[in-house]
Order: C-alpha cells, then structure tokens, then sequence
C-alpha cells in the first residue's frame, strides 16, 4: 500500500463505490497476517544428527559459484567491491551485473587467450561464511585447492532455496517455549542449523514454510518430514552451473531439448548475413514440440510448421531448423548462451537469433479464447497510430469494455458511447472490428497479431504501419488504485502547483475546483461559474499513473496527460511528466480543496 491512512475513509465510501461498474473501485481492508505458534512436541525438534538438518544446512551453505568468473572456486565467494584487469581491461565489479562485462570482455574475441587478475587485498567470504583477508594471489591460490573442482559434485544444495522469513521456537528441555527466532537470509539459517547440530539449541520449525525450485516454483511444505522429502527430491534436479564462466554457456543436449519444449518462444533479434532483420521478425512465436515439430506463429496469426533437431558439434549443442518458406531461420544453429528465459543463437557470417521465453502466449488461438479474453477486464488505449499520425492522446482516461452479445461501451466524459464488436477468422489468424460513434480511427479491420495476458497488439489490415495496443486495466484486484480512486473522489481538489520546467503557472489556476466523479468524469468549475468536463483513470503501468483528459479549453486544456504519480496521500497528490531522456518535463500538484 501507498498509504494506510485512508482505511477509515474506505469503509465510509465502500457502498458509493458500488454504484457503477465503470467506477473500477472495488475496497479492500489490509490485515496483517498473523502467525499462531504452537508449542512443540519432543517429535518436531531437530535433531542434531538426522538427514533433515544435514538437508537445512546444505540448502543454507553459501554458494560461491557465482563468481567464478573471478575466483574459480565454487565454495568461496569474493565480497564486492572488488578491481580486476580483463584483457588489460580494468573493472570495478560493483554488484553482480558486473560479472557479465567480464564475460562480454572475454567474448569480444574467440581466439585471444582470456586473462583476468584481481586487484588486492579483497575480503573472501567462505561456505560457512567466514570472511577472510587475501593480500596476494598465493594466499588465495591455497584458498581455492580447499574447494572441488570445476563442475565437481560438492556439499552445497542449489536446486531449492529457502523463501524467508522463517522462524523457529526454541525450547528448554521440558519442552517450554523460551525463545521464538526468525531467520532472514540463508547466512542466518546456515548459523542457526549448525548450533543445533553442535547441540547448543533444541528447536522446532514454525510451519508453513515455502521453498523455491531453480525454475520459479514455489513449494510450502508443512511439516519436518515434508520439508524433508521435497528436499531430497528436488535437491539434484538442476544444473548447479559450478563452471568458471558467467551463466551457463556449457549447457547439455538433454538440457536444451527439454528448455525448448517447456514454453513458446517469441523471437527478440534476427541478424542474417549482417542484416538486421528484427523489424521483420520480431514477436514472432516459436513453440518446439515433440517428435521434431516446430510451429511458428507469425503476427498476422499465421502458422507455419517445420522441423527442428539438436546435435552434439565440437561447437557445442547446435540445433537445426527446417523450413520450406521461413528460409531465414532455416540454417543448423550453435547454441552460444542460455540465461534465464532467453536463448542465443548464431552461425557464421553474422547470422544471430535470440528467443525469449513467454509461457503466457498461446500460439493457436480461438475465437472463443479472444472473445472471454477480452471480457475479463478494461482495455486501455495505450498506442493507436493512424496514417501516420498519434491518436493515443485523444483516449486518456477512456477505457473501453467489451461484454458478451458483442457490445463494446467506451466512458468518454463519464458517459458511455456504445458500439458493437467482432472477432472474426481471418486466414489463419483474427481480426477485431469495433464500431463506436464518433470514433473513426478504431474502426479499422485490426488483425490481432499478439495476445498475452495483460497486452493485445493489432495492425490494420489495410495498412500495416497503422498499429493499436491495448493494455489490460483490473483495477479491483490493485490495493494501490483502489487507495488513489477513493482518495480522488472523496471531495474537491485544487492545484496547488502547475510548472513548465522552470515556469511556474500555478496563478492560472487560482479559484478553480477540479472534482473527480465515481463515472470516471471530471467537471472543473471556473471562477465565473462556468464548467469545463474530462475524463480520468489511475493505473498502472511502469508504476502509477492518473490520465487526464480535459475539453480543450484554457487553462486546463494543457493538462491533458498520462501523468506520473510520484507522491499520494488523502490530501496531497504529486504528479510529474517525463521526457523520453528521464528528465521531468512539468510538475503538477493537487491538494484537497478546503
């Protein structure tokens, strides 16, 4: 949450809220989880000579093969900062993202001899996590024949991670709780274990605990004997990456073939004879499946299939693709790095792809699938180019929803305009019409050319440099907008600071009461009694955002803009605009009129 001090004032305006389904306020109370710990039996508490302590205290050991890149010893770790020379290169390593310009540095040629020395001293932190001083190589030459080799097996557990924090209740030998311990990163739990091994403490685990395998998922095991066999199970189920370079560049066949076919793959970059063909590729899907199949989902929703086979080469694992038209993919390709969702491909001359994985996308889609897709929420506009020309801007704060029987209603002003809506086969992918009033650029045969959750892409069938995004907008299951939204509505505001860069124009705004109704419309009253309407939506996108969408009519014509929030309270909101550089554009700053 932003800020707790609305709760009282979500409860008073919980029915308001209610009264329209365009509002997008649904109110939610925050209550802190509450842990009940009850006291243990001789029968949970750790024993000191059991495999589940051994397990613990594995899981917990500090993994040093991170760093090798710098110190070639999977069970010592190099504390940052820390200086190094690269091929003559010097390196500041600040944070872990800096063990890849190492690794850039050492890939900028293939057949140089790479070379790296470390500037000393530097502080080595071992597996039982005990910091030691290194003044010169020697002393840590001697540092590192303690630990196995490269690729060795060792002690350490890194398939399964403890999720923290976890406590533990610690008792005498009557079995009377004299202490509750909480345990917050694997160092503490590492200390923890090995006094319980050495017999310094009698404890037990306050269940539920959540343990996190190398691919993302989590685990909550209730129980010692849970804990233990989710551990034993899972524990060598990974490729520890105990190599002396950075990720995993020495991956296996098996490895690969099982990556491939996990999740579809959308195509990022495609370089061909040192073209640059990303433009023309880019977002297409490709899904491996078993017996040699690929399918590959261009953006205008076609498929087309081929095959896809994986050998071993003295270039490593390569994997060939067979196309009768795709003929730019069609080439055997070296594998040259796996990192976390994304693989790198290359052969000789130039030729580069690289793939991100999206297990999100479904490559074939249905009518059926599209149509409850767009039911489940709001869409906003967030890009609409036609014929050349922007028109996002004339869609701030207007939501659109779609609903069954094909009807289509979009809040302009806080009233509804309603259209109609088709999603139509086309070839082998969709088209979305939409027909509303008064709306001239939506109506266009858009092609729907990307789906995932929370993103629809289209292109016009006419021309396809006209383009449409469309962003999901949910905004019953966000706290934080639901906090913004009640604030807003709650009474009239005023704006306490409008700047231009330098220029401060807050004057322009002296007498004037902006309200925020529930219907999404603003109504601005003058100081001559006039009025001047709008539209508005908070929202989330790249942090949150309040859209506002005034009549173009001065002075609040130019504060038409997808505004950033940078500062909430229920009485106080700080709003900026950025350049494409970062730099803050405009200031504007609403106070709750007294």
């Amino acid at each position: 949450m932003l800020n707790p001090k609305l709760n009282i004032m979500k409860t008073k305006l919980r029915t308001v809220l209610l009264l329209s389904f365009f509002a997008l306020l649904f109110i939610t109370s925050c209550q802190e989880e509450v842990t009940d710990i009850t006291p243990p039996n001789e029968s949970e508490a750790l024993v000191a000579e059991s495999e589940l302590t051994a397990f613990m205290s594995a899981t917990a050991k500090m993994d040093g093969s991170l760093d090798n890149i710098i110190d070639k010893a999977n069970c010592l770790s190099v504390e940052l900062p820390v200086t190094v020379i690269a091929n003559g290169l010097e390196v500041t390593v600040d944070s872990t993202e800096d063990y890849q310009v190492i690794e850039a540095v050492f890939n900028e040629f293939d057949d140089d001899d790479d070379n790296l020395d470390i500037v000393f001293p530097i502080t080595i932190i071992t597996s039982n996590y005990t910091e030691v001083t290194i003044e010169n190589r020697d002393a840590l030459e001697n540092l590192i024949k303690e630990c196995n080799g490269e690729n060795e097996e060792d002690d350490d557990i890194e398939c399964v991670d403890f999720q923290y924090p976890i406590s533990f209740s610690v008792f005498n030998t009557d079995f009377q709780i004299i202490d509750v311990v909480t345990i917050e990163s694997d160092r503490q739990m590492y200390k923890f274990i090995h006094r319980v091994k050495e017999g310094e403490v009698i404890a037990s685990i306050n269940f539920p605990v959540n343990l996190e395998l190398t691919d993302g998922t989590v685990i909550e095991v209730n129980s010692n004997s849970q804990l233990h066999n989710t551990i034993k199970e899972y524990k060598g189920l990974c490729d520890e990456d105990d190599d002396n370079d950075y990720h995993d560049d020495d991956f296996t066949q098996d490895r690969l073939e099982e990556l491939l076919k996990i999740c579809p793959w959308v195509v990022y970059e495609v370089n061909r004879n040192q073209d640059n063909l990303t433009e023309t590729y880019l977002e297409y899907v490709m899904v491996f499946k078993e017996e040699g199949v690929v399918k590959v989902r261009k953006r205008g929703g076609d498929i087309l299939t081929g095959s896809w086979s994986t050998r071993v080469t003295d270039h490593g694992v390569a994997l060939k693709l067979e196309f009768d038209t795709l003929v730019d993919f069609a080439l055997e390709w070296y594998v040259y790095e796996i990192e976390y969702g994304r693989i790198k491909l290359y052969t000789d001359g130039g030729n580069k792809i690289i793939l991100k994985k999206n297990c999100d996308i479904a490559v074939e889609f249905t009518k059926e699938r599209i149509e409850n897709y767009l039911q489940e929420c709001f869409w906003r506009v967030a890009r609409l180019t036609v014929d050349g020309s922007e028109h996002e801007q004339d869609y701030i704060g207007t939501p659109l929803k779609f609903f069954a029987e094909n009807v289509v209603k979009m809040r302009v002003n806080g009233e509804f305009v309603t259209g109609v809506y088709n999603v139509l086969s086309y070839n082998s992918g969709f088209v979305l019409q939409i027909q509303l009033e008064g709306r001239p650029h939506l109506q266009l045969e858009w092609l729907i050319t990307f789906l995932e959750p929370g993103l629809i892409k289209l292109e016009s069938l006419g021309n396809n440099a006209d383009k449409m995004v469309l962003q999901r907008h949910c905004p019953d299951i966000d706290e934080d907008l639901t906090f913004i939204d009640t604030a807003l509505i709650a009474g009239a505001w005023e704006v306490a600071l409008y700047k231009e860069g330098e220029v401060d124009k807050t004057e322009n705004y002296f007498m004037y009461a902006v309200d925020f109704l529930i219907t999404g419309r603003i109504k601005v009253t003058d100081p001559n009694n006039g009025t001047i309407y709008g539209s508005w939506l908070a929202y989330r996108n790249e942090g949150l955002r309040l859209g506002m969408l005034y009549e173009n009519i001065e002075p609040f014509n130019v504060l038409s803009n997808r505004w950033k929030i940078t500062s909430v309270t229920t009485t106080r909101i700080e709003l900026k605009d950025f350049s494409s550089t970062g730099e803050v554009e405009s200031i504007l700053v609403l106070e709750r009129k007294l």
